[in-house]
């Protein structure tokens, strides 16, 4: 009892933290009607300043600090991303009315990173001083390539499988639109989905592209730009004048477009099966849980802090909202985006920051406390 008065306790403290006040606002207001608009071109520009400030604290972390103590949580973040986007393929596909390369889709978007979630969840673990490696930023990249990745490369395995089976049915017998549940999944029809494919070897899909993709992407650029300039260079007096007295006024800022921008998008999840909504409550925490017990492993193997335990479970309980779907559109162009961008940014984001990082904080706290008894 003295483990879940404390975990409550915690609990409602992170709930009345500004960074999740404001997202709750923004809920609020876009429920109630307010017109209040914030142009995308001043969300672009905070976006950019707060990833570049994750990555500016991250290179300069690495620089001072021991590599071989990044190598476990590395791994872990990792295979976080690519087990993330196998329970989906495993779970959320079997479920009815669920197409599997939606599912699949939905899957690469949960496993990959919301760069608005980690630095929420960095903020919130400052304003409550909780130590972590100032590193633990830079673990975004580790799970969010490979998430995208493995997204792409199932969903086309399990589309050309599809494929070969059609093919072969068509040589005993005519084959109807709508004979099949999984129709849909190709462009059009099959014979134009077959006419699109220029022999075989070109049905094989491609790593490097997909990376160079995420890579490209204007968060992952951001960070990475950020976590070069810290790495080889002494940014620390731009750091310090500017991106880091900034980082909280701009996060609240984004926290309440978020919060708009969440409820406006709750109507799309009516196009799609209400079983996305259960797997966008339940799969935050389980994604997080998932990495907040791998980061335990790490913490008493390599001494890993108890908040980049937080932080790993955070990335993992995140569904990216800037990189993740435009990839998926490019690798996956079959799969419906009012499905897994519905989910993630409807439901899932709102339950990462809302709830999921206070979870993990008091649980981090509810463990320190009692493992201090």
């Amino acid at each position: 009892m003295d483990f879940l008065s404390l975990f409550l306790t915690d609990f409602v403290a992170q709930l009345q933290s500004p960074t999740l006040a404001f997202l709750i606002g923004g809920m609020i207001i876009a429920a109630l009607g307010s017109e209040l608009i914030i142009p995308e071109s001043i969300c672009t520009i905070i976006v950019f300043m707060l990833l570049t400030k994750i990555g500016l604290t991250g290179g300069i972390a690495i620089r001072n600090s021991n590599l071989t103590q990044m190598v476990l949580p590395m791994l872990f973040a990792i295979m976080v991303g690519i087990i993330v986007v196998f329970i989906a393929r495993y779970t959320l596909a079997k479920l009815p009315k669920v197409k599997v390369v939606d599912a699949i889709a939905t899957g690469g978007l949960f496993g990959a990173v919301s760069g608005s979630t980690m630095a929420a969840g960095l903020t919130v673990l400052e304003e409550q001083k909780i130590p972590y490696e100032a590193w633990a930023g830079a673990l975004y990249p580790f799970m969010d390539i490979p998430a995208l990745v493995t997204a792409i490369v199932v969903a086309n395995i399990y589309l050309n499988k599809r494929k070969v089976k059609q093919a072969a049915y068509s040589t005993e017998q005519p084959v109807a639109a709508g004979d099949y549940p999984d129709q849909q999944d190709y462009p059009s029809n099959r014979q134009e989905y077959l006419n699109q494919q220029k022999g075989d070897g070109d049905n094989k899909v491609k790593i490097w592209p997909i990376i160079k993709e995420s890579l490209q992407g204007s968060a992952l650029s951001a960070m990475l730009l950020g976590l070069a300039l810290g790495l080889f260079t002494q940014p620390e007096s731009v750091y310090k004048s500017f991106y880091d007295p900034a980082f909280r006024g701009l996060l609240s800022i984004l926290m309440l477009v978020m919060g708009i921008e969440a409820w406006s998008r709750i109507g799309e999840l009516r196009k799609v099966a209400q079983w996305y909504v259960v797997y966008s409550v339940v799969a935050p925490f389980l994604h997080g849980l998932i990495a907040f017990g791998l980061g335990m492993i790490a913490h008493q193997v390599a001494g890993f802090s108890m908040g980049g335990v937080v932080i790993l479970a955070v990335i993992a309980s995140s569904s990216s909202d800037i990189s993740g779907p435009p990839t998926l559109r490019a690798g996956i162009p079959s799969a419906n985006p009012s499905a897994y961008i519905g989910a993630s940014t409807a439901v899932g984001t709102p339950v990462a920051i809302g709830i999921c990082i206070p979870f993990f904080i008091g649980l981090a706290q509810a463990i320190t406390q009692q493992a201090g008894k």
